[in-house]
């Protein structure tokens, strides 16, 4: 059987040893599939991931050759079948490195919950050593490895905080604080590795360097984004200040596994569209770590009133909140760089005023193409929560489509709004239409608890429209064609046109957790068919 590695270089391992694999595009081919390992990858999506979102006329083409070409190098043609509208690499348990690290950290989150704290250390070391580098470092200057290696190197440093406390635990504070130290000076943003070593250091009677550590960490949040330290690491210096005895290793204390909540993090452009994007935000923040809001501007002049309104606002949000302003050239590498530092879940800007043009404005690309999160551009003005609140999600079973499902059924579960999916379908296929809509609302009432009414339509905009007009908020995924189209046609409409306001989702590098599994039916929106896009 095949091994399949991607916690380092690119590597496919047979009985009798590597197998060789062919030039940059079979091993990206290779790679993509692997990410997308047991579903289906689109045709639409190999070849915009290949060619970085500038497919040639002849893609469709030149993607079947790769896969025919990696057939033959892997030597099982039935591994990769065909599944429209694309390809699905089946896999057994344990072929990939990437399900034997899930598996292990999994493994130890039980044995955690079961006060097994030294299994759970072993679990999480045997975890870690399966990496042997940098993930898909071969293929480092590719866009889609870009996007992917942040998400897994922030599960391994998510498995390897998690290996730490277990380690404080046992009482090997003393023998990591080596290790912490190389760790925090490698993340000097990461607040839990900065706490972990406060906490080494002052079990092993250094409680100097455990508060010189905090004001370093608080240094470089400052320095960087303007935001202090969370709620967190200032109790842990308020604790070490005051000899806590919570601080003192207590082996029959239970460490927590770790929950990966993740932050919301807000980017308005403007002061006044602070209030609509705090109307998603902060519901969503209810059952996240936190909720971020922050300015990027270009005039330092107008630091200090941004600043000040910011932290005005704060005060009537009724979630742990950190507000920073500050100015950069680039705003989407800021907002990118936010996104990664404090593990964002979701990031949600304002639309700007050019979203429904043929092509996405550049800020806004270059945060759709590198974001590690969800990201939602919000249009249209402000949005109440009234008992009768409802959210419509136009739904065509692609993964977009599921991005935004997942993100209309967070905020379903947080204002206890009704969600109502809406699909199109030609005459011929409204059968498969309806199973696919009534699937996706089963899924979200299954797995969310929020109630969810399938509908279908007629396969105009009108329709569309008609029954937009009824929501409180329209959540919608963006195509992965949005480098060659925009938002394209139905998308288009409802942002032009659509009296409610209209979140627009685009899919991050953090996995979805409603589709399902190599779930290969979607159905075309017509109007998008009709309209060219």
């Amino acid at each position: 059987m095949l091994e399949f590695r991607i916690l380092g270089p690119l590597e496919v391992v047979g009985e009798r040893g590597p197998v060789q694999l062919g030039g940059p595009k079979q091993r990206a081919t290779l790679a993509i599939l692997l990410l997308g390992a047991n579903r289906v990858v689109s045709v639409e999506r190999l070849a915009d991931d290949l060619y970085r979102g500038a497919a040639p006329v002849t893609a469709v083409t030149q993607v079947q050759r790769q896969v025919s070409e990696l057939r033959k190098a892997l030597g099982d043609a039935r591994s990769i079948e065909t599944r429209s509208p694309g390809y699905a690499l089946r896999l057994a348990p344990g072929q990939l490195d990437l399900e034997r690290f899930e598996r292990l950290t999994e493994q130890a989150a039980r044995s955690l919950l079961a006060r097994d704290t030294g299994l759970a250390a072993d679990l999480l070391r045997e975890a870690l050593g399966i990496w042997r580098g940098a993930a898909l470092a071969d293929l480092a200057g590719e866009p889609f490895a870009q996007i992917a290696t942040g998400r897994l190197e922030e599960l391994r440093l998510a498995a390897l905080e998690q290996r730490i406390d277990a380690d404080l635990a046992l009482g090997r504070h003393s023998e990591l604080i080596g290790e912490l130290e190389s760790l925090v000076a490698e993340h000097p943003l990461r607040e839990r590795l900065a706490a972990q070593l406060m906490l080494a250091l002052y079990r092993s009677g250094r409680q100097t360097q455990a508060l010189d550590a905090y004001r370093r960490t608080r240094e470089a949040l400052v320095d960087q984004f303007g935001i202090e330290p969370a709620p967190a690491l200032h109790e842990r210096q308020r604790a070490i200040l005051s000899h806590d005895p919570s601080l003192d290793l207590d082996r029959d204390r239970p460490v927590e596994a770790a929950e990966r909540k993740g932050a919301v993090l807000v980017v308005p452009s403007e002061a006044e569209e602070v209030g609509p994007l705090l109307a998603i935000g902060e519901p969503l923040a209810r059952s996240a770590r936190e909720l971020i809001v922050t300015r990027l501007l270009r005039d330092p002049d107008e630091l200090r009133v941004a600043a000040a309104a910011l932290e005005a606002r704060r005060a009537s949000v009724d979630v742990s909140t950190r507000t920073a302003a500050f100015t950069t050239v680039d705003p989407a590498h800021e907002v990118v760089r936010l996104a990664q530092t404090y593990d964002a879940k979701l990031v949600l800007l304002d639309a700007p005023p050019d979203l429904d043009a043929p092509r996405l404005p550049r800020d806004l690309a270059g945060v759709l193409e590198r974001s590690p999160a969800d990201v939602g551009v919000l249009s249209g003005g402000e949005i109440e929560w009234e008992p009768d609140a409802r959210v419509v999600v136009p739904f065509g079973g692609a993964e977009h489509d599921w991005a935004a499902l997942e993100v209309a059924a967070w905020l379903g579960s947080a204002t206890r709004a009704r969600l109502r999916l809406v699909g199109t379908g030609a005459v011929e296929g409204r059968r498969d239409a309806s199973r696919l809509l009534a699937d996706a609302a089963l899924a979200v009432q299954r797995l969310a608890g929020v109630s969810c009414e399938p509908l279908l339509v007629d396969p105009t905009e009108e329709a569309l429209l008609d029954v937009a007009e009824q929501a409180t908020l329209i959540v919608v995924g963006i195509s992965p064609r949005w480098r060659r189209e925009g938002l394209g046609a139905p998308r288009r409409a409802l942002v032009r046109r659509a009296a409610p306001p209209t979140l627009v989702v685009h899919r991050g590098l953090r996995p979805g957790g409603l589709a399902p599994v190599a779930s290969g039916t979607r159905f075309t929106w017509t109007i998008e068919a009709r309209s060219g896009s």
